[in-house]
């Protein structure tokens, strides 16, 4: 998170093309499955070094290593501009976000893969919540009294967020659905910029992910209001969800998931899931997920493909609702 999560955000097109890439091959690359593995392990990551998703996979990679007794290779695939080495990505694993496996899809015109096709589900990791914070100066103490705010002046609040379609965007999106208000997005380039936007009052409030956000919760420069789990998450206790301060179910989180090529024999995709969970139940895992702000989850390949699927038309209709687009 920090200041590399306006990175990650910004690479959000190449991670697509890298992904892209990975639905063109058709051959399993895990032919001998008896002995897998026997070799180094590569993970793909469509953002830059240092963004969180990086953190977390050599968070993960590191335990897993242990496990499977195998390497573990970490390939950064943002910012390629489209030159994607097929055959390194042929015998890859991705450590995907939802933006990527339910969001895109909708975002974009033309992704050039199926996210319900062209992967094999492993597990889902956990998931991130947004925030939403306020500038002190905002008369709302709770969710329902900034909507009662809000419908009482009608276009005149915005919203701010690290960039358009990024899971922020959408969260806020999602609440002026559900809770019928005017309010306007505003993006930023990065979650450090909004961040300082409402700081500064330029927004009055924004939606963001919580690491880079807890010091100035602390230090009472922002006011947190809710967040956007359907349980309270553990690095934000005290502060309610969306979900019990009015809209039950509401759900806008950055989930993170492990997804092999298309093809990948089950017994590869079992073994993987096994040190999956062995890896995320680690009690020092659990800490450092904790530390960065994500909730771990774990679940089946089946779970997660259930997800993806519940996913993609729930965002595709909020997508469509605001017109968000990303071209």
């Amino acid at each position: 998170m920090r200041g590399s999560e306006a990175g990650a955000e910004e690479t959000m097109k190449a991670a697509m093309v890298f992904l892209a890439s990975v639905a063109l091959v058709c051959a399993s690359p895990f032919a001998r499955a008896a002995d897998y593995p026997s070799k180094p392990i590569t993970l793909m990551i469509g953002f830059a070094p240092g963004g969180p998703s990086d953190v977390m996979a050599r968070i993960l990679t590191k335990k897993m290593e242990e496990i499977l007794k195998q390497p573990w290779v970490i390939e950064n695939r943002a910012g390629a501009g489209g030159s994607i080495a097929g055959a390194a990505v042929a015998r890859a694993l991705l450590l995907a976000t939802g933006s990527l496996l339910a969001i895109n899809v909708s975002l974009y015109k033309n992704i050039g893969y199926d996210p319900e096709k062209d992967f094999e589900p492993i597990g889902l990791i956990g998931t991130q919540t947004n925030v939403l914070y306020l500038n002190p100066s905002v008369p709302a103490a709770s969710l329902g009294e900034l909507i009662a705010y809000a419908k009482a002046n009608p276009g005149k609040l915005s919203f701010g967020s690290g960039g358009n379609g990024t899971p922020a965007h959408l969260a806020g999106e999602l609440l002026k659905l559900e809770a019928k208000i005017d309010i306007t997005h505003v993006p930023f380039r990065g979650t450090g910029p909004a961040l300082q936007a409402v700081i500064g009052g330029h927004v009055p409030m924004a939606f963001n992910p919580p690491s880079p956000l807890l010091p100035h919760i602390q230090s009472g420069t922002i006011r947190a209001l809710a967040i956007t789990t359907l349980k309270r998450t553990a690095v934000l206790p005290e502060v309610p969800t969306i979900a019990e301060s009015g809209f039950p179910g509401f759900e806008a989180t950055t989930w993170h998931a492990l997804v092999a090529p298309a093809g990948t024999p089950k017994d590869v995709i079992a073994t993987l899931h096994r040190a999956t969970v062995a890896t995320v139940n680690d009690p020092l895992v659990r800490k450092a997920l904790t530390d960065l702000g994500i909730d771990v989850v774990g679940g089946t390949p089946e779970e997660l493909r259930a997800y993806v699927k519940s996913e993609i038309p729930k965002w595709a209709e909020v997508v469509r609702a605001s017109g968000a687009k990303v071209d």
